[in-house]
């Protein structure tokens, strides 16, 4: 490696920048104005995310909480409203304790110190040298996905690059390469070089400024570098939902406490069998106005979950108090829900779905 990063190292940052001012990204809604907030936000929406996913999810988060202290005093309904379909929600509650962090120990601001950032919730070593860089225009070199696959083709890296040994490897390749120009723009260079460029997939090596340098390109191997994650196979997970409304078209629903990839969203009562949630149906004198509905079928990152959708209806209205069972413990944190109650709470994107194609018309 030794010798591919000493022929690589020199002038690599002017040629990256040369490269940037002619095809970077330079209007993205988190540049204008870049404010520390504004990037550490961007920074934590675009963890496993696209840009073009990322930008209207950003414009309306920065719309209904401009700054840091405003989404430090927010609800964590409203918060997780506002996240809803954009998935990894552990990200969002990571983000608005991270804000009311800063407003108890740094006066309402982001700190200006790598271990300071580190150290709040959902900020890691790389995004906090993201924000350190593009916030505050200091030299922090960052290790996202795409700086780890550009990294890895330069030097003909061929391992996958999440293995431990690799990554610190890659980390003092970044950290050698970076210099102290413009590190602000650096910093968005070589993640928009890896996202627009040296793409995972057809990269375009004939316009690439280090072609002549990359040893991937010179063995002919770009394709195959760096190797991919190891597949593995993913547990299968079942369960039914029901979707449980009264006469005026309130919807049951139930806040998501404890572990899970849901926590703190809004769900639909969830049930291991059709049995169970017949039994749970029983208790409110409920009548099924489906037997079975077209299963609904969300991966994630870890495992593939199915859902079995059980449509039912209360054949009465449910007024607010009695309908209220928040301090009951067998219903624990279920409330019933206007439409335009539902529209503002967080609810996960495949579950909104579901409610938007079986809510019952009132008229039928």
């Amino acid at each position: 490696m030794t010798d591919g990063l000493n022929h690589l190292r020199p002038r690599f940052a002017d040629r990256l920048l040369t490269w940037f001012d002619q095809h970077g990204r330079h209007d993205l809604p988190w540049q204008h104005p870049r404010t520390p907030y504004r990037v550490w936000l961007s920074e934590i929406m675009l963890q496993q995310t696209q840009v073009a996913t990322v930008v209207p999810y950003f414009q309306r988060f920065v719309a209904r909480f401009p700054d840091l202290p405003c989404l430090a005093a927010a609800q964590r309904d409203d918060v997780l409203a506002l996240w809803a379909g954009l998935g990894y929600y552990s990200r969002a509650r990571n983000l608005h304790a991270a804000a009311q962090r800063c407003v108890e120990e740094h006066a309402g601001r982001l700190p200006d110190d790598i271990d300071a950032l580190c150290s709040l919730p959902g900020i890691g070593r790389s995004t906090a040298a993201a924000i350190l860089s593009q916030a505050f225009d200091r030299p922090a070199a960052i290790l996202d996905g795409n700086v780890k696959r550009v990294l890895c083709r330069l030097l003909a890296i061929e391992q996958w690059p999440g293995l431990p040994a690799v990554e610190k490897q890659l980390w003092q390749v970044a950290e050698a390469l970076m210099g102290d120009i413009r590190p602000a723009d650096y910093t968005q260079a070589i993640m928009d070089f890896g996202a627009t460029l040296c793409r995972r997939s057809r990269p375009d090596c004939g316009h690439c400024p280090f072609r002549s340098d990359c040893l991937a390109f010179a063995q002919s191997r770009v394709a195959e570098v760096p190797t991919a994650r190891p597949k593995r196979e993913l547990p299968r997970r079942h369960c039914v939902v029901v979707l449980l409304q009264d006469a005026d078209q309130h919807l049951l629903l139930q806040r998501r406490d404890g572990p899970g990839v849901w926590n703190g969203l809004w769900s639909l009562p969830e049930f291991s069998d059709l049995d169970a949630a017949d039994a749970f149906l029983l208790q409110f004198g409920a009548r099924a106005l489906e037997s079975e509905l077209p299963a609904v079928d969300h991966s994630f990152s870890h495992y593939h979950l199915q859902l079995r959708p059980r449509v039912a209806r209360v054949p009465h209205r449910v007024n607010e108090r009695s309908g209220d069972y928040s301090e009951t413990a067998c219903f624990s944190g279920m409330r019933w829900c206007s439409r335009g109650d539902i529209a503002k709470l967080g609810l996960p994107a495949p579950i909104r779905r579901l409610v938007a194609t079986h809510l019952i018309d009132p008229a039928n």
